[in-house]
């Protein structure tokens, strides 16, 4: 499993950072978008559709509306996707305590999957158009794939008092401090590097730290969802890491919160 896993990350990793740095931004934005639909694709087995042609149905409505969205300004998009991982914040909380009262109906379903992967989308292709947008996204996919990897091994090794057992029985509050140890560690690095102020370097650590922590989040509410529908994975398509959702789970969440963290600097703090 884990040498499935590590290969797995071999592979992607090469290939995310020629996205990134070889592909020009058109390019890179229709790569997002494929990714997207396949997040859809995805996401249709968790509203448990099973049926190919509805499927599809789906990830063409999904791509209508990424695309709608993508004409649309980046504040609305992003506040809308704030107030959804409040939403979703209040579903996993209630989980944990065993309401399990999920709305299994595939429609509402599939506006919670626009509301988890079109923000995502949006966000990155406004991150990238930024200056500096490539490195900016670089540190996001560090410091999210950082520490989820480091919440996996430090909950393997050391994970003894559960963080929501009823969601994710793996999850571990030993794995969340080791990711949030790691981010402090990689902010403070980037920011000692870029000879950051004090005072902006305390806002940067401090929304880092909150961005990690709603990672966690749109981590735990795809595995609230798989387990609604009976499923370990999302789907098989990546060995050891399972789907394409349950590698990209917690940057569906933290990349909206970066980005907007990204627009207030731009807007209030930097001018």
């Amino acid at each position: 499993m884990l040498k499935q896993r590590l290969l797995t990350a071999a592979i992607l990793i090469p290939l995310l950072l020629a996205v990134l740095f070889v592909a020009s931004p058109t390019q890179f934005y229709v790569v997002m978008f494929m990714v997207s639909l396949w997040a859809a694709w995805e996401w249709a087995g968790l509203m448990e559709i099973q049926d190919v042609p509805v499927r599809l149905l789906y990830v063409f409505a999904m791509g209508l509306v990424l695309v709608k969205a993508l004409m649309m300004p980046i504040l609305p998009v992003l506040v809308v996707a704030a107030i959804w991982w409040v939403v979703a914040i209040v579903m996993i909380v209630r989980y944990a305590y065993g309401y399990h009262s999920l709305n299994r109906n595939f429609v509402m379903r599939g506006m919670i999957g626009m509301l988890v992967l079109v923000p995502c989308l949006v966000a990155l292709c406004y991150i990238r158009r930024q200056e500096q947008g490539q490195m900016i996204l670089l540190f996001l996919f560090a410091l999210v794939c950082g520490a989820d990897t480091v919440a996996y091994f430090v909950g393997k090794q050391w994970g003894k008092n559960k963080l929501a057992p009823l969601v994710s029985p793996q999850k571990s509050i030993q794995g969340l401090v080791g990711a949030l140890v790691f981010a402090v560690l990689l902010t403070s690095i980037v920011l000692w590097m870029s000879h950051a102020p004090f005072m902006y370097g305390s806002l940067v650590m401090g929304a880092i730290l909150g961005i990690v922590l709603i990672s966690v989040v749109g981590d735990l509410f795809e595995s609230m969802l798989k387990r609604e529908a009976n499923l370990k994975d999302a789907s098989q398509w990546l060995p050891g890491h399972g789907g394409l959702l349950d590698r990209i789970d917690s940057l569906t969440a933290a990349a909206p919160f970066y980005a907007l963290c990204i627009w207030v600097f731009h807007r209030y703090i930097e001018t």
